[in-house]
């Protein structure tokens, strides 16, 4: 192995092979700064980079859509820049022994250079979203939009089911990452070694930390929150990825004409900066516990992959308009609400 190749290649490819870190490089645009890092060190943005990687592979081997359009990009020369990823979760306490709500995720990312971007009242939904960019790259780097779900806002019979399914919930950070996140978090950076053995447990915090679940809990949650039933299947699992394109009405034209389940409008927001549409949620098979105890399968919903454009914001000197919506992100939700 070259002394001279990137740290960001050296510790992918050690992670997960030669040939699927070559297939994400192919495909995904990256800071050049991050492809000039070598030596035995990998700073914390190449390793948000890589986790960033990581969690996009794992969508596309889930959302075959997503797969089919980012293979399209690839044979066309064109790289997806990766504007954000999505995730839910619930702001409970007691949810065994994970923290409650989106601290389950960014005590993750604020080692990875990540803060608080921006706070967005989700009220329909009862829930409320917030985005966090990465402090050296915010424009290139993907952020990170964590919605948190409000159960107090719900019936008595609802919080007692959601406290029940996620009781069972376990923490993934195993105390050699947490001390690992703590030296990442003084040092701004890793041994490759070290960050090798991390990657893989911070990528595991991005599933269902929880058991499987009862029909009878499944669709008592469904009845008043489809978000938290989305939740009860999926967990904190990428609910989309993002890719940032120049025009997303061309873009929605285009896909709509190859036959590809596109949303029927795109959304925008209200300074008009920010543009968005998506694909239709995947369709997934999940296996829920019966009362007496048989599994039994069910399709609903699970992620879906995302289109914006962002313009400059005139406001701060031309820089991308980096923030989101209420309404659209209200919208955009609605993908994975149909269970039928």
């Amino acid at each position: 192995m070259s002394t001279h190749e990137p740290a960001l290649q050296k510790t992918l490819e050690a992670v997960i092979g030669e040939h699927r870190a070559a297939a994400l490089f192919s495909v995904l645009a990256i800071p050049q700064a991050l492809l000039d890092e070598t030596g035995p060190q990998i700073s914390r943005a190449a390793i948000a980079q890589a986790l960033n990687m990581l969690l996009f592979e794992d969508l596309l081997n889930r959302v075959p859509d997503a797969k089919l359009y980012a293979d399209d990009c690839l044979r066309d020369g064109r790289k997806i820049v990766h504007d954000h990823g999505a995730v839910r979760t619930v702001a409970l306490s007691g949810m065994g022994t994970l923290p409650a709500g989106e601290e389950s995720i960014t005590r993750i990312l604020r080692p990875l250079g990540y803060a608080l971007n921006g706070v967005y009242p989700l009220e329909r939904l009862k829930m409320t979203g917030r985005s966090h960019a990465q402090a050296e790259f915010p424009e290139e780097l993907a952020q990170f939009f964590i919605s948190e779900l409000h159960p107090e806002r719900f019936s008595p019979e609802f919080q007692s089911t959601v406290q029940r399914v996620t009781a069972t919930s376990t923490d993934p950070l195993t105390p050699e990452a947490k001390s690992a996140l703590r030296e990442l978090d003084i040092n701004r950076a890793l041994p490759i070694e070290a960050a090798v053995e991390l990657l893989p447990v911070l990528a595991h915090c991005f599933s269902r930390q929880h058991q499987e679940i009862t029909l009878a809990d499944y669709e008592a949650l469904l009845s008043e929150s489809p978000e938290m039933a989305w939740i009860s299947t999926e967990g904190t699992a990428f609910n989309h990825a993002t890719d940032r394109v120049p025009d997303v009405d061309q873009l929605a034209a285009d896909q709509k004409a190859l036959g590809r389940p596109m949303k029927a409008t795109v959304e925008t927001s209200q300074s008009r900066r920010v543009r968005q549409t998506a694909f239709l949620a995947a369709r997934v098979h999940r296996s829920f516990r019966l009362p007496d105890g048989t599994p039994s399968e069910k399709e609903v919903p699970g992620s879906f992959y995302e289109f914006i454009t962002r313009l400059p914001n005139p406001e701060q000197e031309g820089k991308l308009d980096l923030s989101f919506d209420s309404s659209n992100a209200q919208a955009i939700f609605k993908m994975t609400a149909n269970a039928t």
